[in-house]
């Protein structure tokens, strides 16, 4: 039968600074300073099973693990299973187990890496109460290894696209582990787990399901932003999912990531947890050759190149195209990519039916990083907007453009007419139904070369549809969607030629300022 294995723990030096501080779950947490540098954060051992306890209890804990604790190991409060998850770099693998009765994922790292354990733990600890950051637990040694106890995932957002998409050569990582057999199992796993789950609409365009996901990422990256971290490796194998009641993307593997200047931080809007990084000086994992090949922004491929929270956006840049697109890459096949992305060779092609995406994703992987949406503007972005939302925002462009012609004011109707282009091409009424253009012109008269009446036209039918004719009801479908995917359809640049033109005039205006903030 096997024997728990006890971990050894080293001993705190006195003769160091250390401390004791609580997390949210009131559970204790040790940290210790050399020279300025965490090197050490780890759960107090309150509540381990002590070693005068009955081989007896021993016994019944492991035979109360899945297979009867065959193939289980106990290092304190971690019962760790050899059934490997995923495999990291450096030796580096991810395994089943329990802690606190609580099904986790183990990330088993060698212990010569102990600051890249050290500088994850601290990152975790400043961030996890985010929904879409993983959670952590716990920490235990053993004389080899660090295990870190992690929120249990069901699968990769790699995993996911896999799945889903038509061709079995799409994975981020195509050599690695994609073609192995145990991957092929766990794919299969997946493919069960999700098989009434749609990832993308019949007409292409993601489903509410996938968008929903997508804005997860930008959500949690976010807030690692709000905490002044750059995760720095920001890729689809990076991403996890989780079922509860809904499914939900999280953030993970911050091994690498890295705080800001501390002075550039900022403290005083924080929330209570991250005070943390300000009672320690976080462990900088200084690598010039950080991230993944191939999701790596371009500063970062060409020597000296600062790193900034930009190079995150380029990264999801490049991850928000590859859910988009089934699994495809802005840059090509894997090879070629790091070169592309130097040389800016970018095909965006696959996106450019879905105006508002190809706005976000040019404006993402520009090679200038000065140039980049933030976090929290990408969050605020079209590509994320239901349909209520979106016809919203058309009405209230509509209604601005009224009120600055009886102003005698033509800001926005100008700006608006400079891009005309986009929101549709000739006369829009002669793609408007005849039914649809009668029931408008009973309250009032159309140029149907005129963007203006084009958004009027809009913002009567978004909000008359109630009292429209039946036959004109089943023409426009469904109130709001149906309604959105009728103009959308037939003039898909008017949303984001309209945005472009408000983000640039009227941005902080009242009546815009919740599409942007």
């Amino acid at each position: 039968m096997l024997c728990p294995v006890n971990a050894e723990v080293k001993q705190p030096n006195t003769e160091v600074p250390q401390g004791t501080f609580l997390r949210d779950h009131k559970k204790k947490i040790n940290y210790r300073v050399f020279d300025g540098k965490v090197k050490y954060v780890f759960l107090r051992n309150e509540g381990r099973i002590d070693n005068t306890r009955s081989n007896g209890d021993e016994r019944m804990k492991f035979m109360s693990l899945p297979d009867g604790g065959i193939g289980w190991q106990k290092f304190n409060k971690i019962f760790v299973s050899s059934k490997e998850i995923a495999k990291g770099s450096n030796g580096t693998i991810v395994l089943e187990g329990i802690y606190e009765d609580r099904p986790v994922a183990v990330k088993r790292l060698v212990r010569t890496h102990h600051d890249v354990a050290s500088n994850e733990i601290q990152i975790l600890l400043a961030s996890d109460r985010h929904k879409n950051i993983v959670r952590y637990y716990g920490v235990e040694y053993s004389q080899d290894f660090i295990y870190l106890a992690l929120e249990r995932c069901i699968c990769s957002l790699d995993d996911l696209i896999q799945v889903h998409s038509d061709s079995s050569n799409n994975s981020a990582f195509p050599g690695d582990p994609a073609s192995t057999d145990d991957y092929k199992i766990k794919l299969d796993s997946v493919r069960v787990m999700m098989q009434d789950v749609n990832l993308w609409r019949a007409d292409g365009y993601p489903s509410p399901w996938l968008l929903r996901l997508m804005r997860d990422v930008v959500s949690g990256l976010n807030h690692l932003h709000d905490l002044g971290i750059i995760h720095r490796d920001i890729k689809p194998q990076n991403v996890l999912i989780t079922k509860n009641r809904l499914f939900r993307a999280h953030l993970s593997d911050m091994g690498i990531s890295r705080c800001l200047a501390e002075d550039n931080l900022p403290w005083d809007i924080m929330p209570p947890q991250s005070l943390l990084l300000k009672k320690i000086v976080m462990l900088e994992v200084r690598l010039l050759c950080c991230g993944t090949l191939g999701w790596r922004a371009p500063e970062l491929l060409h020597h000296g190149g600062r790193q900034t929270l930009a190079m995150d956006l380029f990264s999801l840049g490049c991850v928000l195209f590859f859910c988009i697109t089934r699994g495809r890459h802005p840059f090509g096949e894997n090879l070629e990519r790091d070169y592309n992305i130097a040389h800016n060779k970018m095909d965006l092609s696959l996106v450019e039916f879905i105006p508002e995406a190809y706005d976000l994703l040019c404006c993402l992987l520009n090679q200038d990083h000065k140039l980049r949406p933030k976090a929290s503007e990408v969050l605020h972005h079209p590509t994320f907007w239901n349909s209520k939302m979106r016809l919203s925002f058309l009405r209230d462009v509509s209604d601005k453009v009224e009120f600055e012609t009886r102003a005698h004011n033509s800001d926005l109707l100008n700006a608006l007419a400079n891009v005309a282009q986009l929101a549709f091409d000739g006369k829009w009424d002669d793609k408007i139904e005849i039914e649809v253009m009668a029931d408008l012109r009973k309250r009032r008269t159309y140029d149907g070369s005129s963007v203006r009446d084009l958004l009027r036209a809009v913002r009567n039918q978004f909000s008359h549809h109630m009292e429209a004719r039946k036959e004109v009801k089943e023409i426009l479908g469904p109130f709001p969607d149906g309604l959105d995917a009728y103009f959308a359809k037939r003039f898909p640049g008017l949303l984001i030629a309209s945005y472009r033109a408000v983000s640039q005039i009227y941005k902080e205006e009242e009546c815009f300022r919740e599409y942007f903030k």
